[in-house]
């Protein structure tokens, strides 16, 4: 019984580590990260981006909140060119338990009342998306700056957004980069 009353919390946190983005950035240590003050989208590479183009203006959307927010302006003669780049893979999870008689830590001696014995097996599946930021100096043509985020993405309509959103500002959380 006491079991019975950790699985919920259990399944919480399950889908509270699901819904996490896990993030990365990498920089040119060189670079004097003060003197950018205004950005446009390399459009080159956008355009290359293989998504739809309705979540290309979701992330565009969320990047320019993120970037104003920061205190950058867009413009036509940009000190940084933002691109973007996303990939994604589908993944499965198996999980075999046995239920019935026996012994191990957890369930103690004789039988399980919840399962009939065998071995049972759960098997879900999820798509895991990873956003690329990358930070371009205008004037030199080189990265300076490259940004990932890693996380389970959602086909719901009315949760894309706010996915979106938590991916683009966590990874533009780590710009610009502190240095140590």
């Amino acid at each position: 019984m006491k079991t019975l009353k950790f699985l919920p919390l259990l399944l919480l946190f399950m889908l509270a580590s699901c819904s996490s983005v896990r993030v990365y950035s990498d920089y040119d240590k060189s670079v004097d990260f003060t003197q950018y003050r205004t950005y446009a989208y390399q459009k080159s590479g956008i355009d290359k981006v293989e998504i739809s183009d309705l979540d290309k203006k979701r992330i565009l959307r969320a990047i320019d909140e993120q970037m104003t927010a920061k205190g950058f302006s867009k413009s036509e003669n940009p000190d940084l060119l933002v691109n973007i780049f996303t990939k994604e893979r589908e993944q499965v999870d198996v999980n075999q338990f046995n239920a019935g008689w026996g012994w191990g830590w957890g369930w103690g001696w004789g039988w399980n009342p919840w399962m009939w014995g065998g071995m049972n097996t759960s098997v879900s599946s999820y798509v895991e998306g990873t956003l690329f930021i990358d930070l371009i100096d205008n004037r030199k043509k080189e990265l300076i700056w490259q940004g990932e985020g890693i996380g389970v993405l959602t086909r719901n309509i009315d949760k894309k957004d706010e996915r979106i959103n938590e991916f683009v500002a966590k990874i533009l959380a780590q710009y610009p980069p502190k240095k140590k």
